[in-house]
């Protein structure tokens, strides 16, 4: 099932309110010049240079030295205000929410799963699914095999964690690596059920508020549980924070919010998961942290969501992305900001921090290429083309093409909604994702640009800026009929990034 489809666009108009992001706080980390913290604005600006050029798209980036902010940047329509999927990187607040649960005395790592569900596991459990513990389920080792729950059905209305305990333990628990999501979701109902609260609200006064992240949201089951191995939404700069905590072993302005012995034993290496010295995916697995080559250590979550501290040179990188290839992504901090780190301030380097400056104000996604008119605007323009029934619910598209700005009309579902997409810019609005990768509604925020690509096609861009995802939408007239294509930057695993339609309209 792909991530969205053109139904999103239903509340795409200008009409439609934009919720604002909960509790938006100003900038909360210090913020300091490059080269007053030890590194060239030069060396950082080679960085975002090779970042935008070979990630597929970078969405933000925030560098931290000695605890300051000395680079952060957004490429439009991403905004700092704006929260991101963090996907996996979730999973590293649920490790923290154990953790501080465990020096609560509420939990502990060594409880077996089973005793926290009575009822839930199978009648006559074997050894293995009884020797299963929360350590293993933090350190991806709960002895199962990955045809056994992945994928898991995480948008199911049934009981997730009685599905998860019901599935067989090939291995002894803590003797095999997989990297298992599901089991993640378990350990955030193991907290439901020693805090007596959701992981989410359970962090909140814990973690969430100190660091100044508000309310933030995470989506939760068709059981009120968080998803606990994804699903948790932040901030660029609330990742940055978090990383600068794991990096002050749990203090914050003179608190102590999180047990500096959790963060040491949750991201020291707990299984092996290979032997390749030069692969970050390959340097042993925390407690829902991975290790990573030059003593650090990350959360990361699909599609290029990072937070990477590096304790040897006393940085934080924290970054969102849409890309494929996280380890180039990943790569490009140790090729051009790991060397460049020194050990005390360097000489002011005025020109090079305007340079830094002045390119990490302009960063933008390109905007739909193309041109602002085609001769076939004026034989398409006001004309209603219908589509027969489809899952998408799309019952016809018309184009009203205007200075600046092209409306595409759509009746979907009996409604009709007008979407307006800008010509060498992002025009923001908003529509429900009906339909997520894992069955979710939600309304969303987006950006349109929009052009002519060909005399007979428009296309547009819908950006889904608290996503990684990006849907193209090209829109190929002939006479009386059009072909609506719909493709996504970002296939899901494998499945299928397009759809098609044909529409017809009355004939004149």
């Amino acid at each position: 099932m792909r991530p969205f489809r053109l139904l999103s666009l239903v509340c795409l108009a200008s009409s439609c309110a934009v919720a604002a992001p909960a509790d938006a706080p100003a900038r909360r980390l210090p913020r300091s010049t490059p080269e007053a913290e030890g590194i060239s604005s030069k060396a950082i600006l080679e960085y975002v240079n090779a970042a935008d050029a070979t990630v597929q798209s970078m969405n933000s980036f925030m560098l931290l030295r000695h605890g300051k902010v000395v680079a952060e940047g957004w490429w439009t329509p991403y905004a700092a205000e704006e929260p991101h999927s963090l996907f996996s990187l979730s999973k590293s607040f649920t490790s923290t929410a154990v953790g501080l649960a465990v020096a609560e005395g509420r939990m502990s790592v060594n409880d077996p799963v089973l005793g926290f569900f009575p009822g839930e596991g199978p009648k006559d459990p074997s050894p293995n699914q009884q020797a299963m513990r929360i350590r293993d389920l933090l350190r991806m080792s709960s002895g199962q095999h990955g045809e056994d729950v992945d994928p898991f059905p995480f948008n199911s209305p049934g009981d997730l964690v009685r599905l998860f305990l019901n599935k067989p333990v090939a291995h002894k628990p803590g003797t095999h690596f997989f990297y298992n999501t599901a089991g993640t979701y378990v350990v955030a109902a193991a907290v439901q059920k020693a805090t007596g609260q959701t992981v989410r609200d359970y962090l909140e006064p814990r973690l969430f508020e100190p660091l100044g992240m508000g309310q933030p949201k995470w989506e939760t089951s068709e059981q009120g549980i968080p998803l606990g191995g994804f699903g948790l939404n932040l901030r660029t700069e609330d990742i940055a924070s978090f990383g600068q905590l794991l990096l002050q072993r749990g203090q914050w302005n003179g608190r102590q919010l999180v047990p500096a012995a959790w963060i040491d034993e949750a991201t020291s290496l707990q299984t092996s998961n290979g032997s390749n010295p030069a692969s970050d995916w390959e340097q042993g697995y925390g407690y829902q942290f991975w290790r990573c080559t030059h003593g650090a250590y990350r959360g990361d979550g699909a599609f290029g969501q990072l937070c990477v501290v590096i304790p040897g040179s006393d940085v934080v990188v924290a970054a969102t992305a849409a890309t494929g290839d996280i380890a180039n992504e990943l790569g490009l901090v140790w090729k051009y900001l790991l060397p460049a780190f020194k050990e005390g301030p360097l000489p002011a380097d005025p020109a090079g921090d305007a340079a830094l400056s002045a390119r990490l104000a302009g960063l933008s996604l390109p905007t739909q290429k193309g041109d602002a008119g085609s001769p076939t605007a004026a034989s398409v323009a006001g004309r209603r083309y219908a589509f027969e029934k489809n899952p998408l619910l799309l019952e016809s598209v018309t184009l009203e093409p205007g200075a600046g700005s092209t409306a595409l009309v759509l009746r979907i579902n009996g409604a009709d909604t007008r979407v307006a997409s800008g010509f060498g810019a992002w025009n923001k609005g908003s529509m429900p994702t009906y339909a997520t990768s894992l069955g979710f509604g939600d309304y969303t925020p987006v950006a349109v640009s929009g052009a002519w690509t060909a005399p007979d096609t428009y296309t547009a861009q819908v950006v889904h800026y608290r996503t990684p995802f990006v849907n193209t939408f090209r829109f190929t007239f002939s006479g009386d009929r059009v072909t609506v294509e719909d493709t996504t930057n970002l296939g899901l695993w494998g499945s299928d990034s397009s759809v098609h339609l044909v529409g017809t309209a009355p004939g004149r």
